[in-house]
């Protein structure tokens, strides 16, 4: 009998101790994050998915750039060519490349509406203008689910940084992840030129 009773004592300090040390906490957040990485890739494949079509009735403009084009459709190409794997998250270069590659699809996008601005004909494309209403919800959608996935990787690693929690990381092997980050942070940072002489 008192080896049966020592066994359940044994077997609750076990549980609450887990319970305690943040594990639980491993998991929800880790699942958090997963969630929120998850509807990031869902929003930048619905920008790819929109590409072509936006391409398509570009094409239709016969004076329009081609090498605007071939940008946008090359880095379409490599976007959706990216394997992405939940252990992306955990891989800071696999991370940082994926990073890359989603932001040279969104320079070239935004180089397409910067010189769509020059045709008067193609602005007036009613299926270009739905479009780029479309482009521009999806963008808003990918900046709103990036921000969720920064809160919970900012949830997540503070539990991480956190005591007693961080002797839970270290045994368990949990480690912080990796954030979204701007691909070059010095040239943001600098101001922008305005020069109302030109013309």
């Amino acid at each position: 009998m008192f080896q049966i009773l020592s066994r359940w004592m044994m077997a609750l300090l076990v549980v609450a101790g887990l319970g305690g040390c943040g594990y639980n906490d491993f998991q929800k957040l880790d699942e958090e994050t997963r969630g929120a990485w998850s509807e990031v890739l869902n929003q930048y494949q619905r920008r790819a998915d929109l590409v072509p079509n936006l391409v398509a009735t570009v094409k239709g403009e016969a004076a329009f750039e081609q090498d605007t084009l071939t940008k946008v459709i090359e880095a379409r190409a490599k976007a959706t060519a990216m394997q992405v794997t939940p252990e992306t998250l955990n891989n800071p270069e696999a991370f940082k490349k994926f990073q890359e590659v989603q932001g040279q699809l969104g320079s070239a996008l935004s180089r397409l509406m910067v010189v769509s601005e020059q045709y008067p004909s193609l602005k007036a494309n009613q299926a270009f203008s739905d479009l780029r209403v479309q482009l521009e919800g999806t963008e808003n959608r990918i900046t709103v689910a990036r921000n969720r996935y920064i809160k919970a990787v900012q949830a997540y690693n503070i539990l991480v940084r956190s005591l007693p929690s961080n002797l839970t990381a270290m045994v368990m092997g949990y480690k912080a992840k990796e954030g979204f980050t701007v691909a070059n942070e010095a040239q943001i940072s600098l101001p922008p030129t305005v020069d109302f002489n030109k013309k």
